[in-house]
C-alpha cells in the first residue's frame, strides 16, 4: 500500500468522522436522539465526554490535559510508525490498521484541542454555535469529545435471578456510545490483533 493511497484513507476517515461531529454539535442538544432508517437499535444520540475513546474518562483535576497531552504525544510516533511500515514495505493489513489508529486519534486530538475554543456549550435545552461571539466553552486541550453513534441491540433487559452480583439488575447491550474516530481506532486495533500473523509475519516465523 502506498503512502498516497494511505493519506487518503486517513483522510477520508478524518473528513467523515468531523464533518458528522460538527453537524450534531450544530443541530443536536445533547441527549436528543433519533432512530435510523427506523430502527430501534440503530440511532444517533449525541453525547460528549471529556475522556477517552467509548466514553471511558480518566479522574481528576488532570485527567483530562493529561490524555489530550499523551494524545499530541502519541499521534506523531503513530505516523512515523505508519510512514516506517510503508517504507520497509509491511504487510498491506499493518499499512491499513496503523491508518485506521492514527485517522482515529487526531479525530478525537481535533475535538479536545479545538471544540472548546470554536463551539459554545451544548446544553440539553440549546444547541451549540460555531464561533460565538463571546467565544467557546472552554481552553484548548480541553474541549469535549463528540460522541452519536448508539446500537442498542438488547434494551432495558433484566439479568436472571440466579446470576451472581448482577442477577435481577436492568441492562442495556450494547449501550457505548461512539463516534467514527473510535471505529477507526477500534477496527485498526482489532485487525492487529486477530490478523496478527499476516500484520507481523516475521514475527510470526521466528516463533
Amino acid at each position: 500500500m502506498t503512502l498516497k493511497k494511505s493519506l487518503l484513507l486517513v483522510f477520508s476517515i478524518l473528513l467523515v468522522d468531523q464533518i458528522s461531529k460538527v453537524y450534531i454539535k450544530t443541530h443536536f442538544t445533547i441527549g436528543e436522539s433519533i432512530q435510523v432508517f427506523g430502527l430501534d437499535w440503530f440511532q444517533i444520540f449525541f453525547v460528549e465526554n471529556k475522556g477517552m475513546a467509548w466514553g471511558a474518562e480518566i479522574p481528576g483535576e488532570f485527567g483530562k490535559i493529561g490524555l489530550s497531552l499523551f494524545r499530541l504525544i502519541i499521534a506523531p510516533i503513530i505516523g512515523y510508525w505508519l510512514y516506517k511500515s510503508i517504507k520497509d514495505g509491511a504487510p498491506k493489513l499493518l499499512i491499513v490498521a496503523s491508518s485506521l489508529i492514527l485517522a482515529g486519534a487526531v479525530g478525537n486530538i481535533i475535538d479536545s484541542l479545538f471544540y472548546g475554543v470554536i463551539f459554545s456549550n451544548s446544553t440539553y435545552e440549546q444547541v451549540a454555535t460555531f464561533m460565538p461571539e463571546g467565544g467557546g466553552y472552554e481552553k484548548p486541550l480541553y474541549g469535549h469529545v463528540v460522541d452519536m453513534l448508539y446500537f442498542p441491540f438488547i434494551e432495558n433487559a433484566t439479568f436472571p435471578e440466579w446470576l451472581p452480583v448482577w442477577g435481577g439488575q436492568r441492562f442495556t447491550f450494547f449501550n457505548a456510545i461512539f463516534n467514527i474516530a473510535d471505529m477507526a481506532i477500534s477496527t485498526g486495533v482489532g485487525i492487529i490483533l486477530v490478523f496478527n500473523k499476516k500484520v507481523f509475519p516475521k514475527d510470526a516465523e521466528q516463533a
